[in-house]
């Protein structure tokens, strides 16, 4: 499947401030599962600074603006092919090995109700069946709800809440990975859906190393392991180490964001 990428992010600032920098995870790599056809970045009055690949595997690039300034748009384009592996992350390039991704983050800490689901879970038998019991868990535990969490809600907040968003199905399903013993990571991309219109983020699901296989994708959101639908873009610990755009402004000025996400299916004449 070819898919196109728009993903635009705008800052605005209530008075103008001196600078700002920023790190980027916005640049998908290259895997079995997809291929980047064509991908552009743009920052508005911006300047490109250094950038290196991660121990994930994941392009980290720097940007810089310099004030006075008011606001800054960063625009992301892209054409991206992609196959179905039945989310098996095979042929990506990493430096770390995954029992790094054992840690936990304030974010992804699992309390009792996390660590029941893992021991549930073991029941399910081998690796595999174990990590879509888990998943299959958290998508029943908590419901999908618009607008129910904030950005710095825990994966134990949220299943106590028993609401939330790709976000908290994410953390809660790295929580009771890791406390089972599984090495699990949050991923941040983009996913095509079937509804028409701009998206207001980018996706977010969980990959667990699982015993035989590797890196393997999981999305209790969508209930589905990821599928040609999804372009993966980068990985952490949790949302804030994966942030597709992490940054700093100098000065008072108070800032808003609005984000713009279109996914669709890239037309022939596109790959002209």
């Amino acid at each position: 499947m070819l898919l196109s990428v728009e993903h635009v992010t705008h800052y605005t600032y209530d008075a103008p401030v001196r600078g700002v920098v920023q790190s980027h995870r916005l640049t998908p790599a290259s895997f079995e599962a997809q291929k980047v056809v064509s991908w552009e970045v743009n920052v508005s009055d911006g300047t490109k600074g250094g950038g290196f690949r991660d121990g994930g595997g994941d392009w980290v690039q720097g940007w810089s603006v310099l004030g006075p300034v008011s606001e800054i748009t960063v625009t992301v384009r892209g054409l991206v092919e992609t196959v179905d592996q039945a989310g098996v992350v095979r042929g990506h390039r990493e430096g770390v090995p995954p029992m790094v991704y054992l840690g936990e983050t304030a974010s992804t800490r699992a309390d009792a109700a996390l660590m029941a689901i893992g021991v549930e879970a073991k029941t399910a038998g081998e690796a595999l069946a174990m990590a879509h019991a888990m998943s299959d868990a958290i998508a029943e535990a908590i419901v999908w709800t618009t607008g129910s969490t904030r950005a710095h809600t825990t994966a134990a907040e949220a299943l106590a809440l028993g609401e939330g968003v790709c976000q908290d199905h994410a953390h809660a399903l790295i929580a009771v990975a890791r406390s089972a013993g599984i090495p699990a990571r949050y991923v941040s991309g983009y996913l095509l859906t079937e509804h028409e219109g701009a998206q207001e983020a980018a996706h977010a699901w969980a990959e667990l190393h699982v015993q035989g296989l590797g890196w393997v994708g999981f999305d209790p959101s969508n209930k589905c392991c990821p599928d040609a639908r999804y372009i993966r873009l980068g990985s952490g610990f949790d949302a804030q180490d994966a942030a597709p755009i992490r940054g700093m402004a100098r000065g008072g000025g108070v800032e808003s964001l609005d984000v713009s996400v279109r996914v669709a299916q890239g037309q022939m004449q596109a790959q002209q």
